[in-house]
């Protein structure tokens, strides 16, 4: 069954061993999606979509109980919908990532819808699967039951023996065992990967990433969710084999790097084929009129330069503030875990007997405390495997990681 809205020449041919139709839900397939009144046309006397011609009812700024941040907001055409395809916002980021154009890449309200939808347009209710690999980000398997599809677990390698990251250190993906599982088991439909991993910081190399995408057993669709990967090195994206490999789709997002986690814009990266699926798929206009204007503006030449320059002061504060939690040894503050690829880093607390056993319960009181007493908030992500007793602890201001520092310090003396 063709897919609706992909020219001839754009349908996918490698890997051999991929065809997106046996991926793509056949309902999915055959959906005629909703046809939009900015579809047809987006200039002249609009009259064709119901919209209130008299604009909105917000009172001018002399009167309006509007935060005065917010006020520019109101001359942005809000009684119009916005674009459904924001091809200008896509053209924009296709540059920056080194991709062909806005054919690769599909905007969602955040990386989770994008997760959700790559869900949904693929893996069956009730009877097909995702693969995760633990410790990793927990809306996978929250998608994952609300739409009623199972979840296989292949966990990180949790030894930290070889060291940390890589191919074989501590949360470095198990490749043989994922090949084993998806081999065992053909319901399983999406491989999801976080690289830089949440909450372990630690990227999955691209060798790994590839030995999956050219696995002939796996029939599916590898996902590489890279909300971290401005944090690590420029070159160990994944975007970067996305016209290699339509069986591949990377998301990102201006949460992290970009500093706009409150406008909500995330990013997949993939074959035109699958990015047609996505569009035909999503509601008709998910992306609202000021997200894309901020994201217009974020995207830009001189704040692109501006975001990178923030990146680079994280990324020094960021071994900073790990030589500072380094001087907390002595009172029970362990190594820190994982590769420090992202805008965090994650530290065991350690029993305070002296033994160098992880302590979570010492770990949940000086979390409880930090956060109820001292006004400083960190995640406890002791439960999740691996991370026994950790603390993950954003990169902060320099003011702000010195009074973590401080405050840690005087906590880990006395609890």
């Amino acid at each position: 069954m063709p897919i609706l809205g992909l020219a001839p020449e754009l349908y996918p041919t490698k890997p051999a061993h991929f065809d997106i139709e046996k991926v793509i839900r056949p309902n999915i397939l055959a959906l005629h999606p909703y046809r939009c009144a900015r579809d047809d046309y987006s200039e002249g006397i609009l009259l064709d979509a119901n919209e209130n011609a008299l604009g909105h009812s917000i009172p001018p700024a002399s009167s309006s109980t509007l935060d005065p941040e917010l006020q520019p907001t109101l001359g942005l055409n809000l009684h119009r919908y916005p674009s459904p395809t924001h091809d200008s916002i896509k053209q924009r980021i296709a540059e920056i990532r080194g991709l062909p154009g806005p054919e690769y890449i599909f905007l969602g309200v955040g990386s989770d819808e994008v997760i959700d939808l790559l869900i949904r347009v693929c893996v069956s209710p009730g009877r097909e699967k995702i693969l995760i690999t633990p410790p990793t980000y927990g809306m996978y398997s929250v998608c994952a039951q609300v739409n009623d599809v199972g979840v296989v677990k292949v966990p990180l390698e949790l030894s930290g023996d070889a060291g940390e990251g890589g191919e074989r250190g501590r949360f470095s993906l198990k490749v043989d065992e994922v090949k084993k599982a998806v081999s065992a088991d053909p319901s399983i439909k999406l491989i999801f990967l976080c690289s830089p991993g949440n909450p372990t910081g630690t990227l999955i190399p691209l060798s790994s990433i590839r030995e999956l995408l050219e696995y002939e057993d796996f029939k599916g669709i590898v996902i590489v969710d890279e909300a971290y990967i401005d944090f690590a090195d420029e070159k160990a994206s994944a975007v970067s084999l996305v016209k290699e490999y339509a069986n591949l789709c990377v998301t990102q997002t201006l949460s992290k790097s970009f500093g706009l986690a409150a406008i909500r814009l995330g990013i997949a990266f993939a074959h035109p084929a699958l990015v047609q699926i996505l569009m035909n798929t999503k509601a008709p206009y998910n992306i609202s009129t000021p997200t894309a204007a901020l994201a217009h503006s974020a995207l830009s030449p001189s704040a692109v330069s501006l975001m990178k320059e923030k990146v680079a002061q994280l990324v020094k504060s960021r071994g900073e503030l790990l030589r500072g939690l380094a001087e907390l040894a002595p009172l029970g503050l362990g190594p820190s875990i994982g590769g420090n690829d992202a805008n965090f880093v994650m530290v065991p607390v350690l029993a305070k007997d002296g033994s160098g056993q992880p302590d979570n319960t010492r770990a949940q009181r000086i979390y409880k405390t930090l956060a109820e007493s001292e006004g400083v908030v960190v995640r406890f992500r002791g439960n999740e495997p691996g991370c026994t007793a950790c603390l993950r602890i954003t990169i902060g201001s320099e003011d702000e990681n010195k009074v973590v520092l401080q405050k840690l310090g005087e906590l880990l003396k006395t609890l």
